[in-house]
């Protein structure tokens, strides 16, 4: 009989499972604390438990967690890069960034990821696994033990697609949340999604305060479909459509991420093709000066192209920054360090 993920529980479900073994309901709360609170990865670190009880725990119940395979440290900037190595020896990334108002880390949702976006690292060895709602918490438990520090906001836009992965990222959702374990706001929550127009609808009718983050990349179907399979399910018209009723029906402003990529799509007709698009609309656009990476050709847009571009938009009324680049002598691009990390082990 296999163990059973205790930190992927809700409170409720956390109850329910310890009544099971005839554990008492104030077990619940000494529990979760540890498992929330503090981030353990062990029954053993439960130093107010019995050592009875820590063993019955550990008969029944697994912590799912991660360990730091590596760590780098920019110099610039002091963003940290990790990867981490799961239970089954697959690694995911994540990246703590440092800003005025506090410490954000850019979590992983999947090992790998499916999409094929063209200017993606973390897509190029497609996706091997979900992580669980444990796993994705795990990254920011280590990330806070290791720099002793507090994560005060949190970005789901490392590894992997959110919304291909909804029912472990719903269940990390409520567990950051909660009251009684790393209580983070909603408003300091950031979900990212490559345009799953479905899974839009049914966060909209969850009604989070977070803040929703679409990948858009191009202001058309053909420029997108070649930069974005995912564009070829769902076009441009119908994730647009889908964008502005979530705006309409939650009051949220919907933030485009816009990676831009010189002689690809940061030309003067994109960025008025751009304002057209999303005229009128609670929005913000992010323009992201994309990342090298060695397995495609694409090359970041120039600062005289990037201020162009802005300066198209503004012009239009539509509310833009230039994303400040962190970590760039660290790849903190994700899936660039786990590539790495596999091909000098001999892998793909």
């Amino acid at each position: 009989m296999s163990k059973v993920d205790i930190k992927s529980m809700t409170k409720d479900e956390l109850s329910f499972a310890l009544a099971e073994i005839n554990l008492p309901k104030f077990r619940t709360n000494q529990i979760f604390s540890w498992l929330h609170q503090k981030g353990v990865s062990s029954f053993d670190e439960m130093t107010n438990l019995s050592k009875s009880l820590r063993e019955q725990l550990d008969e029944k119940f697994v912590i799912r967690s991660c360990e730091i395979e590596t760590k780098r440290v920019s110099k610039e900037d002091s963003t940290v890069k990790y990867l981490f190595r799961l239970y089954d020896g697959e690694y995911v990334e994540s990246v703590l960034m440092k800003y005025k108002y506090g410490y954000s880390l850019c979590v992983s949702t999947q090992v790998g990821c499916r999409m094929g976006c063209k200017f993606c690292a973390s897509t190029l060895g497609g996706v091997i696994r979900n992580l669980s709602a444990s796993e994705i918490l795990s990254q920011i438990h280590m990330a806070q033990n290791d720099e002793n520090i507090r994560v005060s906001h949190v970005v789901l836009m490392g590894m992997g697609e959110p919304f291909d992965n909804f029912e472990n990222v719903k269940k990390f959702l409520y567990l950051v949340n909660c009251d009684d374990g790393l209580n983070l706001s909603m408003r300091n929550i950031s979900l990212s999604t490559c345009g799953i127009v479905p899974s839009i609808y049914e966060l909209m009718d969850m009604n989070l305060q977070l803040t929703l983050s679409v990948s858009l990349h191009a202001p058309n179907d053909n420029l997108r479909s070649s930069l974005m399979p995912i564009n070829k399910k769902y076009g441009v018209s119908e994730l647009i459509k889908a964008c502005r009723i979530y705006t309409e029906k939650t009051s949220r402003r919907i933030s485009f991420e816009y990676s831009m990529i010189s002689g690809v799509n940061d030309s003067d007709e994109c960025a008025e093709e751009l304002s057209k698009l999303l005229k009128g609309m609670l929005c913000h656009v992010n323009l992201i000066p994309v990342n090298n990476v060695r397995e495609n050709n694409y090359v970041r847009s120039d600062d005289n192209r990037l201020k162009k571009f802005v300066s198209i938009l503004e012009k239009n009324s539509i509310n833009v920054t230039v994303r400040r680049t962190l970590g760039k002598d660290i790849e903190a691009s994700c899936g660039q360090l786990r590539k790495k990390h596999i091909s000098a082990q001999g892998g793909n």
